[in-house]
């Protein structure tokens, strides 16, 4: 029961991770208006800040995953339950936080987007799953 529970909680912090990456993008006019900012500095700023939560998280995400999944082949399960968490964050903040301004709507293209870093996510979460359980140690000495 343990293993499941880790197994989901690893799930969850991939889905908010990618939850962050998809809501900065569909949400830079409603930031630009809110910070005072202009439009291309919160984009500069927004690239900064999702380079860094991808770095840091895939880090994180090894260290996790070697930590609380190596071993068994079933660590291989988050690469398909991120997704219901992730429609779950989804909602939630649509649910919470409705777009009201008229002029705070993404651009159609975001969409596409988001489709395909939502076709490559699984890819990345299986090579995460695939360095964790690289033993590294040397034979050497």
């Amino acid at each position: 029961m343990k293993y499941f529970i880790k197994l989901n909680a690893l799930s969850v912090l991939y889905a908010f991770m990618l939850f962050v990456v998809i809501e900065l993008p569909l949400n830079i006019y409603r930031i630009s208006r809110i910070s005072g900012l202009e439009l291309g500095k919160v984009d500069t700023l927004l690239f900064i800040f999702k380079l860094v939560l991808f770095l840091l998280s895939s880090i994180v995400f090894i260290w996790l995953t070697k930590k609380y999944l190596s071993g068994k082949k079933s660590m291989y399960f988050t690469t398909i339950l991120w997704f219901p968490y992730l429609i779950l964050f989804i909602s939630l903040f649509a649910t919470w936080f409705p777009i009201t301004e008229p002029a705070d709507k993404p651009a159609p293209v975001t969409g596409l987007i988001i489709i395909g870093v939502m076709i490559i996510y699984p890819f990345y979460i299986a090579m995460i799953s695939i360095i964790a359980s690289i033993n590294f140690k040397s034979e050497a000495g």
